[in-house]
């Protein structure tokens, strides 16, 4: 049997029942990535002989009858998540060598539900893009088309799921790099309200946007996902002290009564017509299901993608000035004086996504012109957050498209910033409002690439998200079909 193609409820249920082992597991999932990682790209790092040990310790453990909610489940993570036995390289030179001194809180939540580390995966540089193309050391492929982007900047997260390469992956997202990447590759991809999961031990991309999320199989496994790494964190200072729930108990309640909101900025001009009509049939499904659809307004939608790019690039441009050569990653040693190895360090350690970023932010936080660009995209920001509650107060959750087109070939924006930024364009609110958001699939192109569809909710209301995208999923017949990855 291929137990790489199981989802990782089915796998626990097949654990649980000890009709196969973790052991067996996890054989099946390397052999799969000997097997498609040539094509998908999706693996920075890849633990063999730690992930066996585990699988071994794992069927210990549930014969000994202390098996976790996750054990002998082989998962993989972005490479943005410190790791003490493995490198943590934010798919940068600057950190090609360096393994952290201490490891973030998900990873230790993962490994306390009794989870199996497979490996790191791939991204773009310090997440910045929109396709994992930035990535210092491979570029991910999607699994539904080769030599066609994968997404970003959880990229390697989304492709290694939707290959089979992985059970669940965990991304980040600061502008959409969760839902994004999802939408391209078929998968279920959630970010979480902005506090709900710890960010300590995240490489900082924007700290105020960053936000931890599963990228699963299904919207079960998210749900599994949810509860594993979800929680307070004292180590975080951003992290929000409430309780959480048990994400699977809300799957199974129908949509009778449950407002949905069409937000008529999001189906504009631009949008892909077989996107366009993906979203609408998933939509009508919706409404079929019970649930009441009305049309609602988020009138500062346009400048999202202007406030997005001055608050997201100053804090980059505050949170990589670590990066200097002097306490730990990339030094240029042929420098002859302190201020040519910074020059030189930071010239030659990062790639050219990431000091274009640090350019614009550099000189948003710049003296005389912090109050024209920072501070005024900051009240900006105060006004989508504003939209968003306003919506909320008149609906459930809100549904949209994710991305305005399926993949697009690599290389095809190689030499256009803007056209890539504006890929992001209908998921960047969700993070400047601090809400929660999610990307569940909903139907193909012609050329058979995965769409996504987008579900929006008010803070801490996942358990909305995760219903609503279970009920989608019954009825769009997505879930089971495969890639063809050759």
């Amino acid at each position: 049997m291929e137990y790489f193609s199981l989802t990782a409820h089915e796998a626990l249920r097949l654990l649980e029942s000890g009709e196969v082992s973790s052991m067996a597991l996890t054989e099946s999932v390397l052999a799969r990535i000997d097997a498609v990682e040539p094509t998908v790209q999706a693996y920075l790092t890849l633990d063999r002989e730690g992930v066996l040990r585990q699988a071994e310790q794992a069927d210990i453990a549930r014969k000994k009858g202390q098996a976790g909610p996750l054990c002998g489940i082989p998962l993989a993570i972005k490479d943005a998540f410190c790791t003490t036995t493995m490198p943590t390289t934010c798919g940068s030179r600057m950190l090609e060598h360096f393994v952290a001194p201490y490891e973030a809180t998900v990873v230790t939540k993962l490994a306390q539900a009794g989870s199996i580390l497979l490996g790191k995966l791939a991204m773009d540089e310090f997440a910045m893009g929109s396709t994992s193309e930035t990535c210092a050391f491979k570029v991910p492929h999607n699994p539904w088309k080769k030599g066609y982007v994968a997404g970003g900047s959880s990229g390697g997260s989304a492709a290694a799921v939707a290959a089979d390469e992985c059970f669940a992956s965990l991304g980040s997202d600061t502008g959409g790099s969760i839902r994004q990447p999802a939408s391209l590759c078929g998968t279920v991809g959630m970010k979480p309200t902005y506090g709900r999961v710890s960010r300590y031990g995240l490489v900082a991309f924007a700290s105020s946007l960053d936000q931890v999320g599963p990228l699963t199989k299904d919207v079960r496994d998210c749900a599994l996902m949810m509860n594993a790494i979800c929680g307070y964190d004292p180590q975080d200072s951003t992290s929000i002290d409430q309780p959480v729930p048990d994400y699977r108990t809300s799957l199974q309640a129908g949509l009778k009564g449950v407002k949905i909101g069409i937000p008529r900025e999001y189906f504009g001009q631009g949008l892909d017509p077989e996107v366009d009509q993906a979203v609408r049939q998933g939509m009508a499904m919706l409404k079929e299901a019970g649930a009441e659809l009305i049309e609602v307004s988020l009138p500062h939608t346009d400048y999202c993608v202007a406030v997005f790019y001055l608050i997201a690039p100053a804090e980059a441009s505050s949170n990589l000035a670590c990066f200097d050569g002097v306490r730990y990653g990339f030094r240029d040693r042929s420098a002859d004086s302190l201020i040519e190895m910074y020059n030189k360090t930071r010239s030659h350690g990062f790639g050219d996504e990431v000091k274009r970023r640090i350019l614009i932010g550099t000189y948003a936080l710049s003296s005389g012109y912090y109050d024209a660009f920072y501070k005024k995209a900051s009240q900006v920001r105060t006004l989508i957050k504003e939209d968003f509650a306003r919506v909320f107060t008149t609906c459930d959750l809100m549904v949209s498209p994710v991305c305005p087109t399926p993949a697009w070939k690599i290389g095809d924006m190689a030499d256009d910033p803007l056209a890539k930024y504006l890929s992001d364009i209908l998921t960047l609110s969700t993070n400047l409002a601090g809400v929660p958001g999610m990307s569940v699939p909903c139907g193909f192109s012609r050329d058979g690439l995965p769409i996504g569809m987008q579900l929006q909710a008010a803070h801490f209301n996942e358990d909305v998200l995760l219903r609503t995208a279970y009920n989608l999923e019954q009825r769009a017949g997505v879930v089971g079909k495969k890639p063809v990855i050759a």
